[in-house]
C-alpha cells in the first residue's frame, strides 16, 4: 500500500512537467507560459538600448552562480527571477532599431509563436510516422519556394539549419555526382577515388567561408577551393572565371563545381548568376548558388529582378533567419533535380525502409544530412500566411531604401568614408577617418575597432567590424524594417563623438 502511494505521488509530480490531456498538464502549461510572457513583457518594457553594455568577464561571472542544480528542483517562477539579470537582461536585444551588426534579424511574432507550437508538438522531420502532417507542410513549402524561384518540376528540397549546412549539401552532391559521371565511382560505398586530389571548386574571393569549410569536411581539403577575383562592385569576375578554368585545364586539374554568391556577407554583392550559369553549363560544372542572404529578395516588390539567374542553379542555399525575419534557425536547400538526393540517401529498416519508398510514404530523412530535425517550415508558413507576401515585400524594400539613404547621408559627413555608396542590398560599409588628421600618425584600424567596441559597451548601438584589404571598417546590416533615418542620425552622431574623443586623447572606457 505504501509503495502504491509513493508511485502515485511521483506520477502526480511528473504530470505537472508535461503538456498532456489531463487537467494537471493543461494547468501547468498555462501557468508556465503566462509566467514567461509576463517576464518577457517586463524585459522589453524596460529595455531602452540594444545591449546592457557589460564587459564579457562581468557577464561570465554573473552566469556562474546560477549554474547549480538540486535533486528536488526549484519553482519555475523562482528560476525565471534568477535568470532575469544574468541571462535575459545581459542578452542582445535583436529587435532594437540600433541592433544592426550582423545578418541577425528581428523575428516576426508569428514565427515566435510557431516556435512554441513546434516545441510543444515536437515532431521529428526524419520519418513520416514521426511527423505526419508536418511532413506535407514542409514538402508544400519547398514546392512554394521552387515555384517562386521558377525551378523545373523535377526540383525539390529540404529545410536545413541554415547556410552552412546547405552549402555543405550542395558541394556534397556536386562532388559525388562528378565522381559518378567521371569515373562511375560510388563515393558513398567506396570512399573518395584516387583522383580526388585533382578536384577543384571555384568561388569568388568574397564567398562565404563555409565553401572552404565544406571542402575540408568533404575530404578534399581547403586547397581544393580556388578563389576568383571580384570586380570593383565585389562581384565575381566572369573574365577571371574563364581565365582560371583555362589555367586549371593546363594543370590537368578537375573543376567540378562553381559557387556563386547572391548576397555576400559584407557588401551584399550579387555575382552575375546568369553568365556564370552559362560558363558552368559549358564546362560541365555543378552550379551552386549561395543565396542565404540575397534569396529573401524573392519577396521584394522592387528588387526581385536582382535574382535573375537564380533559377539556373543546380542547387541553392536560402536562409529564412535573415531577410525572411524568422527565429534562428531556419533555412532550406533546394535542387534543380531531386534525383541527386540519392547521393546522401540511406535506408534503415527501423526508420525509412525501402518498402516505404515503394508504397509512396514520404520520409524526409532521404533528403537530409540530419536525422532528427525540427518542424521549422511551420515558422515560415505562419509568417507568410499572417503577414502576407505584400507586406513582407514592403518590409524588405524599406530596409533597402534605408540602406541607400544611409549611404547618401554618410557621403555628407566629412569624417566618414563609405566603401559602398550604392548598396546592393542592405549592408553599408564605412569607417571613421577624421579629415583634419590626414597625414598624421593615426592608427585608423585601432580607432575604428575601438569605436565599435565603445558603442557596444556604452549600449548605444550594436554594429559590426570587418576587414577590407587589410583595413578595419565598420558595418551596418540594416535588416530591421522598424529602423528609421533618425536612428541612423543618432548612431552616426555617437560615432563622431567617440571618434573626436579618441583623436583628442579622451578615455572612452577604462577597460578598452
Amino acid at each position: 500500500m505504501k509503495m502504491k502511494t509513493i508511485e502515485r505521488e511521483t506520477n502526480q509530480n511528473m504530470d505537472s512537467f508535461f503538456l498532456h490531456q489531463g487537467e494537471e498538464g493543461i494547468r501547468a502549461f498555462n501557468e508556465l507560459i503566462d509566467g514567461v510572457s509576463r517576464k518577457l513583457q517586463k524585459l522589453y518594457e524596460g529595455t531602452g538600448n540594444p545591449f546592457i553594455g557589460k564587459m564579457p568577464g562581468a557577464i561570465k561571472e554573473e552566469i556562474k552562480p546560477i549554474m547549480t542544480f538540486t535533486p528536488e528542483g526549484e519553482a519555475f517562477e523562482d528560476v525565471l527571477d534568477e535568470i532575469d539579470e544574468p541571462i535575459l537582461k545581459n542578452s542582445l536585444h535583436i529587435s532594437h532599431q540600433k541592433s544592426m551588426a550582423h545578418l541577425h534579424c528581428p523575428p516576426l511574432l508569428p514565427g515566435v509563436a510557431a516556435e512554441l507550437i513546434i516545441a510543444t508538438l515536437n515532431q521529428s522531420m526524419d520519418s513520416w510516422d514521426q511527423s505526419t502532417a508536418a511532413t506535407y507542410v514542409e514538402a508544400e513549402m519547398v514546392k512554394w519556394l521552387t515555384e517562386k524561384i521558377k525551378l523545373p518540376a523535377s526540383s525539390g528540397g529540404v529545410f536545413t539549419s541554415g547556410g552552412t549546412q546547405s552549402n555543405y549539401m550542395g558541394l556534397l552532391l556536386a562532388r559525388d555526382a562528378f565522381c559518378h559521371s567521371k569515373w562511375n565511382h560510388n563515393v558513398q560505398r567506396d570512399g573518395l577515388p584516387e583522383g580526388c586530389n585533382q578536384l577543384r571548386i571555384l568561388c569568388s574571393e568574397e564567398a562565404h567561408f563555409t565553401v572552404k569549410k565544406a571542402a575540408s569536411q568533404l575530404g578534399l581539403g581547403e586547397q581544393a577551393v580556388v578563389t576568383v577575383k571580384t570586380d570593383e562592385n565585389h562581384r565575381m569576375s566572369v573574365r577571371e572565371v574563364n581565365e582560371t578554368l583555362e589555367k586549371l585545364d593546363q594543370e590537368n586539374l578537375l573543376p567540378f563545381a562553381l559557387v556563386a554568391t547572391c548576397g555576400t556577407t559584407d557588401f551584399g554583392s550579387i555575382d552575375p548568376m546568369g553568365e556564370l550559369a552559362e560558363i558552368a553549363r559549358g564546362h560541365g560544372l555543378w552550379f551552386h548558388i549561395d543565396a542565404a542572404y540575397g534569396g529573401g529578395l524573392m519577396l521584394s516588390l522592387s528588387h526581385a529582378d536582382k535574382l535573375k539567374g537564380l533559377e539556373a542553379a543546380d542547387s541553392i542555399t536560402v536562409d529564412f533567419h535573415k531577410l525572411f525575419y524568422q527565429p534562428i534557425s531556419c533555412g532550406a536547400f533546394l535542387v534543380k533535380d531531386e534525383v541527386n538526393f540519392r547521393y546522401l540517401s540511406y535506408h534503415a529498416d527501423y526508420l525509412n525502409p525501402v518498402k516505404d519508398d515503394e508504397e509512396g510514404i514520404l520520409n524526409l530523412v532521404n533528403k537530409s544530412v540530419q536525422t532528427t530535425r525540427r518542424f521549422d517550415a511551420l515558422k515560415l508558413y505562419l509568417s507568410l500566411k499572417t503577414v502576407g507576401t505584400g507586406l513582407f515585400g514592403d518590409m524588405i524594400d524599406e530596409t533597402l531604401k534605408l540602406a541607400r539613404y544611409t549611404a547618401s547621408y554618410m557621403k555628407e559627413l566629412q569624417d566618414i568614408v563609405i566603401q559602398n555608396p550604392e548598396p546592393e542590398i542592405n549592408t553599408v560599409i564605412f569607417r571613421y577617418q577624421p579629415k583634419r588628421m590626414e597625414g598624421k600618425d593615426l592608427d585608423l584600424n585601432h580607432m575604428n575597432r575601438t569605436i565599435q567596441q565603445t558603442l557596444l559597451y556604452k549600449g548605444k548601438g550594436v554594429i559590426a567590424k570587418t576587414v577590407i584589404k587589410g583595413q578595419t571598417f565598420l558595418k551596418l546590416t540594416l535588416l530591421n524594417p522598424r529602423t528609421k533615418p533618425e536612428d541612423i542620425h543618432s548612431l552616426l552622431h555617437e560615432i563622431e563623438e567617440i571618434g573626436t574623443e579618441l583623436v583628442n586623447g579622451g578615455v572612452i572606457h577604462e577597460k578598452l
